[in-house]
């Protein structure tokens, strides 16, 4: 577990899922030789053979006597087209509790964008229904984001793999869900950003506490390598032009300064300050 201090603001990862290659899918760019030409992504983000490492994560922001779950993961007992993901069984939710944080503690919770692996948590199943895994909490979403996947998901008539139905709808349904724009305050140190491309909606969160300043990437960046390569759009970007557009202007924005960069799906150690490299970037940790 990995936690860091933003001034008064505390941000502490909860691990769902590790991985080590098998990354293609979603940066058929980054191929082993391609990556062999990055060294500083050794030893944290990749083998020295050229395989990608990631992480998918949650992370709990204590700020204000708030405490904020960022992006829920996959999810257990979900029927998922990804076998890998498909019908979980996972410790999640005792490992969140172990933390400190029981489910009746989190009174917030904020997607970044409505993608499978960013909203599994958000429901949990119980006696065949899916009910909130959060009930005293006010699930924040971007009202762009919503509204386009709503639309999507009108007329799928199967919906045993829908994420939306069975992560996002059953939120909605009971009442917990609160309609955000891109650019909307949680609290004094915590506030949304927007860095669409990825999803039409999709934002990152900024915390910032005592002169000190962090930002929680959501999947504008999936990984690292994307600091030296911007143009390594993911296969599932919405608008591949607009994200690589939206990597180049955030990484050249914090290149430099003393910004707590924290990867949404960066393996351990997770977070790191952005640095020029030439025309381009890369993390230093």
């Amino acid at each position: 577990m990995l936690t860091w201090q933003i001034g008064d603001v505390k941000v502490t990862r909860i691990v769902e899922m590790e991985t080590t290659g098998g990354t293609r899918f979603l940066l058929p760019q980054a191929t082993y030789e391609e990556v062999r030409e990055i060294p500083w992504l050794v030893p944290h983000f990749a083998e020295e053979s050229g395989k990608l490492k990631m992480s998918i994560h949650a992370l709990v922001v204590e700020a204000s006597g708030r405490r904020i779950i960022v992006d829920t993961c996959i999810g257990n007992d979900k029927r998922r087209e990804m076998a890998p993901w498909s019908n979980l069984q996972t410790t999640f939710l005792k490992d969140l509790e172990a933390a400190g944080f029981a489910r009746d503690s989190i009174d917030t919770v904020l997607c970044t964008h409505l993608h499978v692996d960013h909203v599994g948590w958000n429901t949990m199943l119980v006696d065949g229904e899916w009910i909130p895994t959060f009930p005293k909490a006010r699930y924040l979403i971007g009202r762009r984001e919503y509204e386009y996947w709503r639309d999507e998901e009108a007329g799928v008539k199967d919906v045993s793999t829908s994420y939306f139905h069975d992560s996002v709808k059953p939120v909605w349904d009971a009442g917990l869900v609160d309609l955000v724009e891109a650019g909307h305050r949680v609290c004094d140190e915590v506030s949304l950003e927007p860095t669409h491309g990825h999803t039409p909606g999709h934002v990152s969160i900024r915390i910032r506490s005592k002169g000190q300043d962090a930002l929680i990437t959501g999947d504008f960046a999936h990984h690292p390598v994307q600091m030296a390569r911007p143009e390594w759009a993911a296969e599932v970007d919405y608008d591949k032009a607009a994200s690589t557009a939206t990597r180049r202007r955030v990484f050249g924005a914090l290149a430099g300064t003393k910004t707590l960069v924290i990867g949404t799906h960066f393996a351990a150690p997770c977070a790191g300050c952005v640095v020029a490299d030439g025309d381009v970037w890369r993390l230093e940790v």
